[in-house]
């Protein structure tokens, strides 16, 4: 974490900006820092989905890694405020992410109008605040809530109705709704607004596949590593090969919102669509083959056997790589919209904000994790999670 701290400090004072491709000086360092931010926020709120769903689904065979799965969900109150922060500073002009937040974006005659942002006006500003204050309310409420009643039911020696339990169900199913709707919907106002002129309904879906498998991908590599060190010996060798089904699955779901969403736009072939595709395509080609390779190709081909799923050291050293390659990912989302054509490529400009951030989630979760037992007490499909196999 304090090298990340460094690197970001040295990429603010390095980042001078380029007028010549007319992004403002500190651009692309503000934009590591977003992508840093948004990445392992998004982690943790896939994670509290991961935890509904299992409620939500009243599936039992998660039960003995929800420890690891309710301490990855702890990061979200860090993330939430790094996000509020920069959008704070957004709206100050500090940083230039959002074109949209600019002075005079929608007022004709002024030297920053521009008519398309105008027409969507009413979209952003205070309505834009609202949702996004919503948003963090609304998903800090579920996950604080899903895990005190969890933390509640170790406290009795015997839960004898589950009552815990079916209020964690209820409000399982409360936060699928919330989030079938808010996930989408964030993804537009916080990721798509970068790109204010294009829009895409699939966006959202993508986005949340995207980090979906990153935190399947955090949690299993949790299990395993903890599992080495002997503290998860309860949790069955048929969990973790679910959890590498799940990890296989998803980058499917992912690929294929990926490949949709060109398709639709290459095929409509209309200009102020193409537009989104065209930026990258003249000057992030290297970055978009490599994305597409790591998080289709690769696991298609090293996950698709069972025996894969079951070899915990080859298991986490390609969540490893679909991790970076989904980190890659959401560069490709923001870069090109702030730092447009003056991209130089990847360079170590994108490590700071990736340590920075990796090394306070590590920090949080494991403390987190440190807190509460690792065995869950009191819940009804324990012993079908004990006995798992697959």
């Amino acid at each position: 974490m304090a090298v990340g701290l460094l690197l970001i400090i040295l990429m603010f004072a390095m980042d001078k900006g380029n007028e010549a491709e007319h992004y403002h000086a500190g651009t692309r360092a503000w934009s590591n820092v977003f992508v840093g931010a948004f990445f392992f926020t998004a982690l943790a709120l896939a994670a509290a989905f991961f935890l509904g769903l299992q409620y939500a689904a009243e599936a039992g065979w998660a039960t003995t890694v929800k420890r690891v799965i309710e301490a990855v969900t702890a990061y979200l109150k860090w993330g939430l405020s790094f996000m509020l922060l920069l959008f704070i500073l957004g709206q100050l002009h500090v940083h230039h992410i959002y074109h949209w937040m600019a002075d005079g974006i929608a007022t004709p005659g002024h030297e920053n109008y521009d008519d398309v942002i105008a027409n969507k006006i009413g979209y952003f500003g205070i309505f834009w605040w609202i949702r996004t204050i919503l948003y963090m309310i609304g998903w800090y409420w579920f996950t604080m809530k899903l895990c005190k009643n969890s933390e509640e039911a170790d406290k009795l020696d015997i839960d004898v109705n589950n009552s815990y339990h079916w209020k964690n169900v209820k409000l399982g199913a409360w936060f699928m709704v919330l989030f079938a709707v808010t996930s989408s919907t964030s993804s537009w106002d916080w990721l798509m607004s970068i790109d204010t002129h294009w829009f895409s309904t699939l966006y959202g879906w993508y986005i949340f596949s995207g980090m979906w498998i990153s935190a399947i991908i955090a949690i299993t590599v949790l299990v395993i590593w903890l599992k080495k060190l002997g503290y998860l010996e309860f949790v069955t060798e048929s969990t973790i090969h679910d959890l590498g089904k799940w990890m296989f699955a998803i980058s499917f779901l992912w690929t294929y919102l990926y490949f949709s969403q060109f398709m639709l736009i290459w095929y409509a072939d209309i200009p102020e669509e193409v537009i989104y595709f065209q930026t990258r395509w003249e000057s992030y080609k290297a970055l978009m083959w490599t994305v597409f390779f790591i998080n289709f190709a690769f696991p298609m081909i090293m996950l698709m056997s069972r025996d894969s799923k079951r070899n915990f050291f080859f298991l986490m050293f390609i969540a490893t790589i679909i991790f970076v390659g989904h980190y890659l990912d959401l560069i490709m989302c923001v870069m090109p919209g702030t730092v447009g054509h003056a991209w130089t490529g990847l360079s170590w400009m994108e490590l700071g904000p990736l340590f920075f951030f990796l090394g306070l989630f590590i920090y949080v979760v494991l403390t987190a994790l440190a807190k509460k037992p690792l065995m869950v007490k009191n819940h009804p499909y324990l012993q079908e999670s004990l006995h798992h196999s697959t």
